[in-house]
């Protein structure tokens, strides 16, 4: 059974009527591509001007504190936006704005239970699966960037961990070498490889944490699922407009949202590329995105996090793999999935990253370093 959320006949005028939207609703479809929730886009007439909006339907199987999750992204988006608040026309479209329930919440529950929720729909601006360039890549580090240090000064109480370790690479291989014992699915036969690739690399995994643990790096509020399309690109100027699905957005360390970034932008292929020749680590599109997040998060981050923002790359592609990898072994119960093997087939293109970040990893090195110090010059 698939974590994707179970098929079924969506009626998305009534879950919008919960919600405080004006106008005449006039249709409604599926929108982007996500592993996790079910997302649509809603068009309402409003005294003859198309308005649209994104509905998506929670998936409370991945995200089992909703109410938890829901009031992350509020206070996420209205610090953010009081932050961005520059008082320049677009900044609406700088951070995701949710639309209040009729009940006066911030997210509906139908008489199914599934959780909805409402944002304002972004328009003229579009998510990338792929970086075409060393450009985008700088725009979306910058946004991400931006976006962390938006929230540096959160007051309140810490973050509601939406899904506790998270970015555990420790938690996350322990998890495989238990999944690998029993064998639920019994795949392991056909993984043996990959296996051998991850507990080969074991002594990766406590590294950002042991320097977590000594105090060189802070916890800080991170997005967590960094990928490239999780930015909304101005479609006139391609310059990053904001940065969303705030899910995983949570207490995190700073390099998990970098290695995030490198993992999912650097790589020459998208992530269900089958073909592992064409998977390799794209030296320009990682000094882009050094530049970009060192543009706007530079000025918080200590030196432990600006010395190992190569390796956090290293990290990340492969704390991703031995999750597809994890799915795999027990019957691809979260990502969803096309095919039997689409998430082995995910895993080996990310290890094959790995191998290509590891050939490269003295230059990407040197990279950030020259850029650190141009930047400290300037």
């Amino acid at each position: 059974m698939s974590s994707a959320l179970c098929p079924l006949r969506v009626d998305l005028r009534a879950i919008a009527g919960s919600f405080h939207l004006y106008g005449s609703f006039v249709d409604g479809a599926p929108y982007g591509s996500g592993h996790i929730n079910d997302t649509y886009a809603v068009r309402f007439d409003q005294a003859g001007t198309p308005v649209r909006y994104i509905l998506q339907r929670i998936n409370s199987r991945v995200f089992r504190d909703v109410p938890g999750l829901m009031e992350n992204i509020q206070r996420v988006t209205e610090h953010a936006a009081h932050a961005r608040a520059t008082g320049r026309r677009d900044s609406i479209r700088r951070v995701l704005t949710l639309v209040p329930t009729r009940a006066g919440g911030v997210f509906h529950r139908d008489a199914e239970g599934n959780c909805w929720r409402c944002y304002l729909l972004i328009e003229k601006a579009h998510p990338f699966d792929l970086v075409e360039n060393p450009r985008q890549a700088f725009e979306a580090a910058r946004a991400f960037g931006e976006f962390q240090r938006a929230l540096v000064d959160l007051p309140g109480p810490r973050l509601n961990e939406t899904i506790p370790g998270f970015h555990d690479t420790r938690r996350r291989l322990e998890t495989l070498k238990r999944t690998m014992a029993a064998n639920p699915r019994d795949r392991v036969a056909k993984a043996w490889a990959e296996l051998d690739f991850v507990l080969s690399r074991e002594a990766m995994v406590d590294v950002l944490l042991d320097l977590q643990e000594r105090g060189e790096i802070p916890e800080r509020i991170t997005h967590n699922d960094t990928k490239f399309n999780n930015v909304l690109l101005d479609e006139s100027t391609n310059e990053a407009v904001c940065v969303v699905d705030l899910d995983t957005v949570m207490p995190g360390l700073a390099l998990y949202d970098f290695g995030d970034m490198v993992r999912s932008a650097t790589n020459s292929a998208l992530e269900d590329e089958r073909d592992l020749s064409k998977v390799a680590m794209r030296m320009p599109i990682y000094e882009g995105l050094v530049s970009g997040y060192l543009a706007s998060a530079g000025s918080f981050l200590t030196p432990a996090e600006r010395a190992h923002l190569a390796f956090s790359g290293k990290l990340i592609t492969l704390e991703i793999g031995l999750r597809f990898l994890t799915d795999y072994l027990e019957g691809d119960v979260y990502f969803k999935t096309r095919s039997p093997d689409h998430n082995l087939d995910r895993c080996r293109n990310q290890f094959a990253l790995v191998r290509s970040i590891e050939q490269h990893e003295s230059a990407m090195q040197c990279a950030a370093e020259r850029i650190i110090k141009v930047a400290c010059e300037s």
